[in-house]
This record gives structure tokens, sequence and C-alpha cells, in this order.
């Protein structure tokens, strides 16, 4: 056998999707590329249809477009018989800017004689045109809700079928709701968390409409439904209808007066973008990545709210390991990432049990199977997945994003969960205890909460404030003054509380309240903790009351370019009573080994610009892309299926390599988990 060709990118380049060819990386090319991959992907177009920066002759000048398309893979390539051609510009480019905006497209369009369809995008700003010509030979531009597929059907852009909505792929998603979003921020008048929640009544619509089986989609609008008045009311009409429907359902996300508040016309183009896809069959990495990102961007607030990277996230849960009928909490909870990843790990089991069972894959399923399959997974959300935050906003959109990706919300409740639990709100009480299944009055204090078999969180640190009320410290060993033995280096609990304490301390003591003897926690932490000197006690503490399984030093870039704290993961098992009696009695804590590495590469710089594997000449290399989908194709030999092998940068992110290492480690040390 031939050896393999490796290919190497040199610094500063891209290997292009479509032709092979090495461009410079930019803004504007990463826009390009994402497009062409939606063309390939999702839309179906063949790469020999295609070509790259092609140049047109507009009279004397020769200007090169981004993209055009041919009808057909053995059409000549001529300028003649050019039927689509896109523009993409980086994100600062305006749709109005004369010399680079959508003027230019449209002046490219003319000068092409068959060209019936454009596209112009800075990736939060898309135009969709069809090319008109009069008998007089006079052209106009009619506003499409998007170009057709490889096959022509118009049908589908302008009302999509069950069988004919699309996964999203790459960055696609991302684009679609960074365009709503900033369609709805300039056009609607409304600030941009306001906007974000807008936005997100209406991804609850298209989400309660793909699950309103086997009725026709409601949620569409026609191209000419968008571009006039009384269209744009009609499709209106058709989505406050869908959004009662959405309130019923949803009752402890929406209030029974709530309304969608956009404009007709504004309403109208956010349908158009999201009507093609499938938000609940697209895969859950590209719908978490696109809707925490834009949360992120609008959510963010004041009370160190530093969200935790997808890839740590999936890394700790890897590592963790939660499993069928456990119960899974995140006190702190975001944007959901943890949970959403959580329960991800544990529906891929519940999926191979089933196949197993059936001895069938997925996709051989029948419908009646199909239905079980997902009354199983609303049946997990709603008893065995709970998240805290404080933030009523987050908590929203944390109900909104376990619903996107696993559908149901799950049991995401806002509180101050470090509060007494006696202190809680009645409702928060109420709700929690009926999802425990559980008598409230049981949750009289610090000791009687340890329900959750599993906890995955990132607390809130290295903000300045610090927990003083002395109702609150009471409950926590950590609170208390300890005092160091200088002869053993122990550390000794005082009974005098400390006048203030940073609430991640506080948040480490109150996750082990909570879980049952024998759960396990994974909790990111800021080094600080694990290392300086003066907070020697909380090690202590730690040593005590957990057998610490891991400790992962993660890189000083892990959180930028919002964060520059140093952290860490910690894995840690809770004590049983009788392991904490029996040291306790004989004075030795049990020995064991503990896994420790470091993650020296996580992806991204201190900027947060990705950073890729490199030769060992530096050159960055290429793979395979295994996301990419076959295309089944008619050309004049016949039908056939075309395999074009497209190649993608690997991500230097050394986090993905450790969940099979501490495996392998965690059955070597006979951990059953």
């Amino acid at each position: 056998m031939a050896e393999k060709k490796v290919i190497v990118i040199p610094d500063g380049k891209i290997c292009d999707y479509i032709d092979g060819k090495q461009r410079n990386d930019t803004p504007e090319e990463y826009v390009r590329q994402t497009i062409e991959k939606r063309l390939v992907n999702e839309h179906k177009y063949r790469p020999g249809q295609i070509k790259i920066e092609y140049t047109l002759h507009v009279g004397a000048n020769k200007p090169r477009a981004d993209i055009v398309i041919w009808e057909k893979e053995d059409d000549e390539k001529t300028q003649a018989n050019v039927k689509l051609i896109i523009e993409c510009k980086k994100e600062t480019v305006d749709a109005r800017n004369t010399k680079d905006g959508i003027a230019q497209l449209q002046s490219y369009m003319s000068v092409c004689p068959n060209c019936d369809w454009g596209m112009w995008t800075n990736s939060v700003q898309k135009y969709v045109f069809r090319k008109v010509v009069d008998e007089a030979g006079n052209i106009s531009f009619m506003e499409y809700n998007d170009i057709p597929a490889a096959d022509g059907n118009l049908d589908e852009v302008n009302r999509p079928s069950r069988t004919g909505l699309k996964n999203a792929y790459d960055d696609n998603l991302l684009f679609v709701f960074k365009t709503c979003h900033n369609h709805i921020y300039v056009n609607d008048g409304f600030q941009k968390q306001p906007a974000f929640f807008e936005l997100l009544k209406v991804i609850f619509c298209k989400i309660e409409d793909e699950r309103n089986i086997p009725s026709p989609l409601e949620f569409y609008t026609t191209s000419e439904e968008r571009s006039n008045p009384d269209g744009q009311l009609t499709v209106q009409k058709r989505i406050r209808k869908i959004f009662e429907r959405v309130k019923k359902r949803h009752g402890k996300i929406f209030d029974v007066n709530d309304e969608v508040k956009l404009s007709p016309r504004s309403l109208a183009y956010i349908v158009s973008e999201l009507q093609r896809y499938s938000l609940l069959n697209t895969q859950i990495d590209i719908k978490g990545k696109a809707y925490e990102e834009i949360v992120g961007a609008n959510l963010r607030g004041d009370r160190g709210e530093f969200f935790t990277p997808r890839n740590v996230m999936k890394m700790t849960v890897e590592m963790i390991h939660p499993q069928i009928g456990e119960r899974v909490l995140d006190s702190s909870c975001g944007t959901g990432g943890f949970l959403v990843t959580a329960m991800t790990h544990v529906i891929a089991q519940l999926e191979q049990q089933m196949e197993l069972s059936l001895k069938t894959k997925r996709s051989q399923w029948d419908m009646d199977t199909v239905r079980a399959y997902q009354d199983k997974i609303a049946e997990m959300a709603a008893s065995d997945y709970f998240g805290f935050d404080l933030n009523p906003d987050l908590v929203k959109a944390t109900k909104m994003n376990m619903v996107m990706n696993n559908d149901g919300s799950g049991n995401i409740l806002q509180t101050n969960s470090l509060l007494p639990p006696h202190e809680w709100t009645a409702d928060f009480r109420a709700r929690l205890a009926v999802a425990l299944g559980i008598d409230k009055n049981a949750l009289r204090n610090h000791d009687t909460i340890a329900y959750f078999n599993v906890i995955v969180t990132n607390p809130p640190f290295g903000i300045k404030l610090p927990i003083k009320d002395k109702h609150i410290l009471e409950q926590f060993d950590l609170a208390h003054v300890w005092v160091c033995d200088k002869e053993t280096g122990g550390w000794e609990k005082t009974e005098r509380l400390q006048s203030s304490v940073p609430p991640e301390i506080l948040f480490i003591e109150r996750c082990t309240q909570f879980l049952v003897p024998g759960g396990r926690m994974g909790i990111v932490l800021p080094d600080s903790i694990l290392g300086a000197p003066g907070l020697g006690y909380i090690r202590e503490w730690l040593i005590q009351n957990h057998r610490i399984i891991a400790s992962v030093d993660l890189h000083a870039d892990t959180f930028q370019p919002k964060n520059g704290t140093q952290t860490s993961v910690l894995i840690l098992q809770k004590k049983k009573q009788e392991e904490k009696d029996k040291e306790e009695k004989s004075g030795i804590i049990a020995d064991y080994n503990i896994f420790m590495t470091m993650v020296e590469k996580v992806g991204h710089d201190k900027r947060g610009n990705p950073l890729f594997v490199r030769d060992k000449d530096g050159n960055e290399i290429l793979i395979p892309d295994t996301n990419s989908v076959l295309v089944h194709a008619t050309t004049s030999t016949g039908e056939h299926t075309v395999s074009h092998e497209q190649r993608v940068k690997v991500r230097d992110d050394q986090t993905v390599l450790v969940p099979a290492i501490f495996a392998r480690w965690k059955q070597e040390e006979g951990i059953g988990w």
C-alpha cells in the first residue's frame, strides 16, 4: 500500500474546502469557508459545480466573485452559464456599503445572463436575491428566504417539509443565531439582552413546531410573505398560534401573558432564517456551541460568570461518567452547558442499550420505538437533571438549552443555593421536593440535602463578592478559622467564624453537602485553592471528606480571552460515614493513588484565537473531514454517489486525550464507576 501523503499548511494559511488551494486565513475567509461547507453538506452542491474566486468580465474590469455555481457539474464553466453567485465579507462590512455591499453582488449578477440567484453575507447579515428580467430587458431583484438547493426545489425554500429540514453543519447555526439577534437589535430597538430573549421565544416556537408530529410544519414564511406587510402579518399570526402551545408546554419558562414582541417584519425575517434547519436533529455539539456562544455574548453578568469552555466540560463529564438513573446537579449552571453535556453522555448509553436490546441501529427504528426513546429522554430530564443559578436570566437560558438539545428542560431552578435550606424560597423548596420525591419539610438544614449522585460544576470565582452573612457562614466548616500546627503541618478547625469567605470556597462544601455518600464531583477550581500556603486548611478538609480521584491542571489560557485565572479540574468522591469514622479512629488516612495530569494545550490562545496541530516544521496539518456528507448526484453518465474528500485542520487540544487515559488508569486502580 502506498504511503499516505501528509498535507501541511503554512502559518496564516487555510486549505480551501472546495478546491484545496491555500489561502490567507482572514475573517472574510472564515465566512467563505463556512458558506462553502454549507453548500456541500446542506444544499448538496457538488464541488465540481463550484468555483472559488472566479474572474468575471464587467466592462473593462475583471473582478473576482467569491463563489460561483453552475447548474450541472459538466456545464461549460463560462460566465454566461453561471447560475448562482455568492459574495462573502467580514463582519465589519455593511450590506449598504457602496463598494462591497449588496450593490456589488447585484452588479455581478447583472453581467451573467443566466445567473438567477445571488447571496451576500458577512455572518451577521444575509441577503438572497432572485434576478427578474422583464420583456424590455429591465433587471430587478426579488428578495428570497434562501438560495435553492442543488435540486432546484423552491418549495423547500418557501415552506420546508419535515423530510426537507436540514441538519446544521459547522458554524452555520451560529451564523444564523447571530444574524437573527443582530436583526432584532438593529431593527426593533431592543437592547442586547431583551433581543436575545425575543429570539429565544421564536426558537421555542421552532422546536414546538418540529415536535408537533404528524401535523404539517407551520413555522415558515414564503418569500412573498416576507416581502410584503400583509404577508408578514400572516406569518405573525401563525407564530403567535404556535407560541400559545409553547406557553402551555413550558409554563415554568413563560408567563401566561407573554407574547412575541417582534415587529411582523422582523419576525418574518427570523422565521425565514431558522425554518430550513431541524433544531431537534442537528448535532448537539453544533447546537451547543452556537447557543452558548450567543448566550455568553448577551447574558454574561458581573458575578464571575465566566462560562466553561465546551472542551473542558466534555472532558470533565467523560471523566466523571454519569450513568443512567443517577441524579446529576450543576449548582451554578450558567448557560447549562455542563448539564447538556452530562445528559448527552447518558443519552448515548441509553441509545446503545436500546440498539443492543432491539438488535437494530437507531436509524432503523420505527416511529413507535423513536417515540419511546424520546419519552425516556424526557423522563430522564424530568427526574435526574437539576441546575441551580442565582441569575434568573441564566436559569431561563439553561432551560432553553436543555429543551433544544435533549427535548426536556429538567429541573432548572433559580435560587441562592448557599442560603441555609430553611431560608430557600417556598417555591424553590416545593419544586425541588416534588422533583426529588420527598416532603419539602425534609429540606431542613445543610445536613439534610444529600440527594445527588453526580455533580459537575464551575462555581463563580475570582470575584470581589465575599460572603459575610453569619447565617450563611455558620453552615460551613470552611467558613471557620482554621489553625495550622507548625510542628505537624496539620490544620485544626476552631469555633470562630471568618469575617468573610469567597463564594467558591463555600461552593466546594455546599456541593459536598449535596452529594450522597459515595457520590462523585467534577469541579473547576482556581489553583490558589490547591496551592496557596494559607489555604492549606481547604486541602485538609478535602482529604478528610473525599477520596481525591484526579487533578487536571489546565493551561493558563483556558478561560481566555475573558479571564486569565489559572484553574484545575478536581474529580472527588465523597467518603461514606463509616470510612470517615474508621480513619478518625485510627488516625490514619487511607493511602491511595491520585490521577494527575497537565493540559498544556486547550485549542486556543490568550486572545481566544484557535490553535491547530502542527508538524515538526511548524506547519499546520490537515485530516479528512469525517463529518462531510456524501452527495447523491445525477450527471450525464447516470446516478452515483460522489465522495469529495474535504480536509480540515485539527484543534491543538489535549483535553480530548485525557478521558481515555483516565479510564485506563481507573480500571487499573479498580475504580468501578
